[in-house]
């Protein structure tokens, strides 16, 4: 034991100072406070029908209908118990207070991809440092995309367990890329685990390249082989999660669409899909961020603007005589109104840039200059990839290829997030640049020739932008003319004045441009002091490496506390009550019918959450709704609400809010259609634009429009409408519903339940019967004449099926670290 602590004595103090660090930047957590992430709070409002029941019955339910009238509850959470990486997720998101504990796992999992690249332990750290405090994963932290985050922590100890893998340290390596992937894939974030896989990719290829070359094809092959399996392994062990997401993948609003009217439109333009997933594309200049951070104003904000010392402010106030609450109030309705904000990129907004550090940027440079690796060009082949993808329809020429051609590409939006790869690999270049500088062979003149031009190229760019912003930027948005205009409007034809206003703004955004950019160079002569002292022996190389990494933690850290600082964390007794009853809420709530949903109007009915917090809701928020549902939004409720559909969904509750005076107004929907009913005639429908056209305009408790596939499992002539038969909800589970009915002869029923049939059964008396869609989206079957009790029971198999993969696959894992470790160990007593 001593002989272990005495090899690891480095390592450890290192990750004793991780610790150390994680804990004085969010030293809130020491205090009992909790990052307040919207989208965390969003998560816990989606979750609580799920919770409540899983505190109830000691298990969560598969299905919850808190929102979208209902949808699978393992598509917001699910424990997914028989996979072993759950616990291993677990472990980083639970020992630790939030997020300290992500932070670690990018930290010590970097220097783990650092260590083993053969760095030096200290500049190891530095590495893990300069990657973990990237802003987008701090970005990330504050506004709650935990998950995100967590999968980005998983990237680099995936990639040294492939390392070590093509070393020929076939089982070690295998393993671990196998328990790291398999962590990743738990993660829960696809986007993420795609972009990488990605870049895995390529890294192959560039390895087979090079061993068809040295011709060690053999030898290469094996290891892929053994990677091969540990990709396998990780699938197995993720086979539920995997599973059903991909079965519900096909059913969501990033599928195909169902009505050929809209796929038409498609045709005629941008495809709304395509418009979804680029959204949130990366502007070109934009990537200048990467070494200045706000260069383009950083996050939406007005912080800076409504500072007395700012132009914008100076220029309003003479609007309002100098009154403070006066000018922050109407530059506050200026960047609301009329976008008139520091951020002036092309996305439609943002909470943070993509800073990778200043002396980072000019290492990466460095890099491209000395390092002889093979791995620059993987590295550099990614790079650019990934930042030409980033760039979505500022770029379609490349992002469309992707888009339409790349298997599974389509399905994910936000495409600027691939920079998070991107992320990763300019610390890797730009430490393995350090490494170079430190061992090479090459004539100390030549090396120091580079180090000038890389902080020429980098500095001087800088330099430039600090001396003469506006020779490469405009510092103005696509649509300030038309700003310009509105404002004029506004000011009631006063153009001088609105001009003076704008003119304002640009001078605010260089100003801050201005001063990032004198700080970035600042910075970089920093590094390259150090980088020269470092090949000119002027100081010993852990001395450097400490004096480097303190520089790359003043600089990252100063940034990220931009975005994410104290006043992000709150109690945890006031984050539980972030979202607080109405009264109408409150009132609601006393209707003790177990099942009936609420439209509420007072809030963006179909992109939040909180109404999902105390009510099953006809809205809510979720990324991947189900497509039926989304079109359902866009043709019934888009343009006006349709009551018709609302009866269907039995919407019992309509909350709205007075724009007058803002209270809360409650009207209880007296023709909701129940829980379940008896219609008098079918209409068939030939297509979903036949079928979405009827629900326009129909009575949906007297007739049922279904689509004509289903109508072998509708007998005509068995059927009969009769004013003594009834049919009625007994019992309410989220996944479990159970109703009761007498009828005199076959009936037809609706029951005001999502349509989806990968995993909904439906028995009658115990035996398991058809049933169909109608309304399309609700269910309905044909039922036989008499006094029955009718169940429907959630059981996917996709779900239960993947879970006992998911064990099997975590035997396995184990069994094969457990060998690697003994393997290992025995080698090294051998040895």
């Amino acid at each position: 034991m001593n002989n272990w602590l005495k090899a690891n004595g480095i390592h450890l103090a290192i990750i004793g100072f991780f610790v150390i660090i994680c804990f004085v930047y969010f030293s809130p957590v020491l205090q009992g406070k909790a990052p307040a992430q919207s989208d965390v709070i969003q998560a816990k409002a989606m979750q609580k029908e799920i919770m409540d029941y899983k505190a109830k019955d000691g298990k969560a339910p598969l299905w919850t209908n808190q929102m979208f009238g209902g949808m699978p509850a393992y598509q917001i959470w699910a424990q997914h118990a028989y996979n072993g990486a759950t616990y291993g997720i677990q472990l980083v998101t639970k020992t630790f207070p939030a997020p300290t504990g992500v932070v670690l796992l990018l930290l010590i999992g970097t220097y783990f991809l650092f260590i083993v690249l053969r760095l030096n332990p200290f500049l190891a750290a530095v590495g893990a440092i300069a990657f973990a405090f990237t802003t987008y994963n701090f970005v990330l932290l504050a506004t709650g995309h935990s998950n995100k985050a967590l999968a980005i922590g998983f990237f680099a100890p995936i990639l040294a367990g492939i390392l070590l893998t093509l070393r020929g340290r076939l089982l070690l390596g295998a393993s671990l890329t196998a328990l790291f992937l398999a962590l990743e894939i738990r993660a829960n974030h696809v986007q993420m685990t795609y972009y990488l896989g990605i870049s895995i990719l390529i890294f192959i290829g560039i390895e087979i390249y090079h061993a068809y070359k040295a011709k060690t094809l053999p030898q290469v092959g094996k290891s892929i082989g053994y990677l091969a399996g540990a990709l396998v392994l990780a699938l197995m062990v993720n086979a539920g999660l995997l599973w059903t997401t991909s079965e519900y993948a096909k059913e969501t609003n990033r599928g195909k669409s169902n009505l050929t009217s809209v796929a038409a439109e498609a045709g005629q333009g941008i495809s709304k899909e395509k418009e979804y997933a680029y959204a949130w594309s990366q502007g070109v200049g934009e990537s200048f961020t990467f070494l200045i951070p706000d260069l383009y104003g950083g996050a939406t904000s007005i912080t800076e603007l409504v500072k007395p010392e700012s132009n914008m402010y100076k220029a309003v106030s003479e609007l309002t005589g100098g009154d403070p609450n006066q000018t922050g109030t109407i530059i506050q309705d200026l960047a609301g109104n009329l976008g008139m904000q520091q951020y002036w990129g092309e996305k439609p907004g943002t909470s943070g840039g993509y800073y990778f550090g200043a002396i980072v940027c000019f290492l990466f440079v460095f890099g491209l200059f000395i390092v002889r690796s093979h791995l620059k060009w993987w590295i550099l082949a990614t790079s650019i990839l990934f930042l030409l993808l980033s760039f979505g329809k500022n770029l379609p020429f490349i992002s469309d290829l992707f888009f339409d051609y790349f298997p599974l590409y389509n399905k994910f939006r936000a495409v600027e997030s691939i920079l998070a790869v991107v992320g990763l690999m300019v610390p890797v270049l730009a430490f393995l640049a350090v490494k170079e500088a430190m061992e090479t062979k090459l004539d100390q003149k030549e090396v120091i020739k580079k180090l000038i031009w890389s902080a020429g190229i980098t500095g001087g760019f800088a330099l430039i932008v600090a001396l003469v912003p506006t020779l490469f930027f405009s510092f103005k948005t696509n649509n300030h003319n038309e700003i310009v205009q509105a404002l004029t409007q506004g000011l009631q034809n006063n153009a001088e004045m609105a001009h003076r206003i704008a003119n304002a703004l640009v001078e605010d955004r260089i100003a801050i441009a201005r001063a990032d950019a004198i700080r970035a160079f600042l910075f970089i002569l920093v590094g390259f002091g150090l980088i020269w002292a470092l090949i000119t022996k002027k100081m010993t190389a852990n001395f450097v490496f400490i004096l480097l990494g303190l520089a790359v933690l003043i600089d990252m850290w100063q940034v990220d506390r931009r975005y994410l600082n104290n006043s992000n964390f709150v109690s945890k007794i006031d984050l539980e009550n972030q979202i607080q009853p109405r009264d109408v809420d409150t009132f609601i709530m006393s209707d003790k019918d177990p099942d009936f949903r609420v439209l509420d109007l007072a809030v963006n009915t179909f992109s939040e959450a909180s109404t999902s917090q105390f009510h099953k809701t006809v809205g809510g928020y979720h990324a991947a709704k189900l497509k039926r549902y989304q079109e359902l939004i866009e043709k019934q409720f888009s343009k006006s609400i349709n009551q018709d559909v609302l009866d269907m969904l039995n919407t019992k509750y309509i909350i709205t809010k007075d724009p007058q005076n803002g209270s809360y107004k409650m009207q209880r929907n007296e023709t909701a259609a129940g829980h379940a009913w008896i219609v008098q005639n079918v209409q068939f429908a030939k297509d979903a634009d036949e079928e979405m056209k009827a629900i326009n305009s129909f009575d949906p408790k007297k007739e049922a429009i279904v689509d004509i596939r289903y109508r072998n499992l509708i007998d005509a002539k068995r059927v009969g409408a009769d004013p003594t038969a009834s049919i009625k909800l007994e019992s309410y589970h989220p996944d479990h519903l159970v109703y009761s009915y007498s009828a005199p002869r076959d009936i037809i029923a609706v029951f005001s339940e999502i349509y989806y049939d990968k995993g909904w059964n439906m028995y009658v008396d115990g035996k398991q019967k058809p049933y169909f869609r109608a309304d399309y989206v609700l269910r309905a079957a044909q039922l036989e004449a008499g006094n029955h009790k009718v169940e429907f029971k959630f059981e996917p198999v996709s779900y239960y099926m993947g879970e006992k993969i998911s064990l099997a696959g975590s035997i396995l894992l184990l069994a094969g670290l457990g060998f690697a470790f003994y393997s290992e160990n025995k080698k090294k007593k051998v040895a």
